[in-house]
């Protein structure tokens, strides 16, 4: 299974990336791809809220989403191509360090280079939101 791991650091504190990395319906405002999140799963199945990628805007993708306060801690799981992104806070003296581990299944591996690329610029667009605030 194709996995890589990636992090920034911001100014902001960890309060502040936590406001936008909880929020599911806020990926859109920093998640690169996403035109926007809905609430629910728009093909009626388990899904805790949909994302509706920029490239293909009539096409759904319901995410299951699992937060944990506790550990700084956001799962997003993709329920039709089974991506798992597991974004995780680290308060540092001077702001916070936002790292994600990202899990591919083998039938998605094709993916491994763009998800890097939007990973890196989710990362960056989260750490400068959260500074903003």
């Amino acid at each position: 299974m194709p996995e890589f791991d990636d992090s920034a650091t911001t100014t902001a504190a960890p309060e502040e990336v936590w406001k936008l990395l909880y929020d599911p319906i806020r990926f859109a405002d920093w998640w690169s791809g996403f035109d926007r999140v809905t609430p629910g799963d728009a093909k009626g199945g388990a899904g805790d809220v949909t994302f509706w990628p920029q490239t293909h805007p009539d096409f759904p993708m319901p995410q299951h989403i699992l937060t944990r306060s506790e550990d700084h801690q956001v799962v997003v799981s993709c329920t039709i191509s089974d991506l798992v992104f597991d974004w995780r806070l680290e308060p540092l003296r001077l702001g916070t360090r936002v790292s994600v581990h990202v899990e591919i299944p083998e039938a998605e591996a094709a993916r491994l280079v763009t998800q890097q690329k939007v990973v890196r610029a989710s990362l960056r667009r989260l750490s400068e939101l959260a500074a903003e605030s």
